[in-house]
């Protein structure tokens, strides 16, 4: 892979985080591995997010769809940059060969790859690039990075992006955007709701058959490296849950899986030596309160659900001991991140263990009072909630069940509210829920999870980030400082009032330290990133499974 995927390393005045990485029994994708004929090759089979059926659209921009969901998108569009997930600094030349900040950091210059054709055979061109960025600067319903763009423009085979303020720590946000044809974009109405049917990408794969129950993805002939596609087909069948995908790996007819699975070593691991599974640590996952929203909306009954939370009960029962429970109330990923913890906030720590006394004793210091109905009220309202999650995400519904019950000890009224993955996600996007156990973003430092977590911009109609729907001009404000910071120190300095706003005012209340799933039946494909090679996560999550694909290759 060295001939086209340039593997550099930057110091931490480039650091960036990765969007949209999921962690969870539907953390994106789970691929298996079928001998098909000789003329076809290798079939990679592959299941992602739990769904009932799919909608024909690869719109690279709608988070929503069920296509992105099962990670098909990322197959068919690319960004300029990848970066690798599993070990900070490493950056892969994509459709950009390079890259440079200039003004200050206020501007990045990308050189675009020459030779690059999209799936029509028509050359990818620098106004192609400008097209999409000048497409996300217009239209913040798909500027899911939030980012500030003021100008984009061309010079020869350059594309220039410009921003408000510098971005040197944003760089993965920058150039993870999807490339879209200007041809067909720049006449598709709103780009955030166009069905893109029958996508014309620059990826190693163009849409082979479609129903309802499932999609193929063939080779594409004309893409740019088209000889380090070695697997012919990938395929993608709609399952109903996280139990009908289990299955079907420990059947042998799926060899990727993104899945949570409880008792992997004996229901997986232990039955060949070529099963493998890897979950490297990536995220924090939260409880996200609706801060639109009564009773959530009130300081001291976030706190008193902080207290009577058992997260090693959710760590152990939940997501059996795969996930750690947090420790600390800024959220930040221990202890992967544990050179930005500000000392500001090492004191702020979660306890392990519910604390119902506690709890209880916040609620009644803020006037709430035990009614006959044994939940606490206020005003004539009763502290009632509810947690939203898709049913078929099976820990994270084990997850809710145990929050609601402890909850309900310490005087609240909550309840788990059971979704399908497409409903469950339109509910997240537009804010119609009381509160959900959702992960962060991952990424190569905090300053993606913060982003999205805190980004007011991106809480727009469809959002793709700031789900609680926080709007605070001076968190934003200082989420562009950490964006805008040149080392690795001012990095940290940046960080830390963002660390204390959380830990103070808790927009989110952590749970446990997430993983990217994945486990591997390598018994007819071989090239699957591992700890030893960490060259990305092995989770088969958009964007990184193009990355690990291009590396993988037929068992011989």
């Amino acid at each position: 892979m060295k001939d086209f995927l340039r593997n550099k390393r930057v110091g931490a005045i480039l650091a960036a985080g990765l969007i949209g990485t999921g962690s969870m029994a539907a953390t994106l994708a789970t691929v298996g591995v079928q001998s098909s004929s000789a003329s076809s090759g290798v079939v990679l089979t592959m299941e992602s997010s739990p769904t009932n059926t799919l909608t024909r659209s690869f719109n690279p921009f709608s988070t929503t769809d069920a296509i992105y969901l099962v990670a098909g998108t990322s197959f068919v569009y690319e960004p300029l940059l990848q970066f690798d997930a599993a070990k900070a600094g490493v950056i892969y030349d994509w459709l950009a060969t390079g890259y440079k900040f200039t003004n200050g950091g206020k501007s990045v210059v990308f050189t675009i790859r020459k030779g690059v054709k999209w799936s029509d055979g028509s050359p990818l061109t620098p106004a192609d690039v400008a097209f999409t960025y000048e497409l996300v600067k217009k239209n913040p319903a798909i500027n899911t990075g939030g980012l500030p763009i003021t100008n984009v423009s061309t010079a020869g085979d350059t594309v220039t992006v410009s921003f408000a303020t510098p971005q040197y720590t944003n760089l993965q946000n920058i150039a993870s955007v999807y490339i879209v044809p200007k041809k067909i974009w720049s006449s598709v109405g709103n780009p955030a709701t166009y069905v893109d049917p029958n996508p014309v990408g620059s990826g190693p794969y163009t849409v082979g058959t479609f129903t309802p129950q499932g999609f193929t993805l063939v080779k594409n002939p004309r893409y740019w490296a088209a000889s380090k596609v070695r697997i012919q087909t990938l395929d993608f069948p709609a399952y109903a849950s996280n139990t009908n995908a289990e299955e079907a790996l420990f059947s042998g007819q799926l060899q990727w899986a993104g899945n949570f699975i409880p008792n992997l070593k004996k229901l997986f691991l232990s039955k060949s030596k070529l099963n493998t599974a890897w979950e490297a640590p990536l995220n924090t996952v939260t409880l996200e309160p609706n801060l639109n929203r009564f009773p959530l909306n009130q300081l001291p009954v976030r706190q008193a659900v902080s207290l009577a939370v058992d997260r090693q009960a959710i760590s152990t029962q939940g997501e059996a001991s795969l996930e750690p429970p947090a420790v600390n109330a800024s959220g930040i990923t221990l202890p992967v991140f544990s050179a930005y913890l500000s000392p500001a906030v090492a004191g702020a720590k979660l306890a392990p263990t519910a604390n119902v006394s506690a709890a209880k004793a916040v609620l009644e210091k803020a006037g709430w009072k035990m009614g006959s109905n044994g939940y606490f009220q206020k005003n004539g309202k009763t502290l009632s909630f509810t947690i939203s999650d898709p049913s078929s995400y099976t820990d994270y519904a084990a997850d809710a069940s145990i929050i609601a019950s402890d909850l309900k000890k310490a005087g609240m009224d909550v309840t788990f509210n059971g979704l399908t993955v497409t409903a469950w996600s339109n509910d997240v996007a537009t804010g119609n829920f009381d509160s959900v156990i959702h992960w962060s973003n991952g990424g190569v430092n905090p300053y993606s999870m913060y982003n999205g977590w805190l980004n007011s911009t991106l809480d727009t109609k469809a959002a793709s980030g700031d789900y609680e729907h926080l709007h605070s001009p001076s968190v934003d404000a200082q989420l562009s400082k950490v964006a805008a910071a040149p080392t690795l120190a001012a990095e940290k300095v940046a960080l830390a009032p963002i660390e204390k706003y959380m830990a103070t005012n808790l927009p989110l209340i952590p749970l446990v330290y997430g993983v990217a799933w994945s486990e591997v039946n390598g018994q007819h494909v071989k090239g699957w990133p591992t700890p030893a090679n960490p060259y990305e996560t092995a989770q088969p999550a958009t964007p990184t499974n193009e990355v690990v694909v291009l590396h993988l290759s037929p068992r011989g």
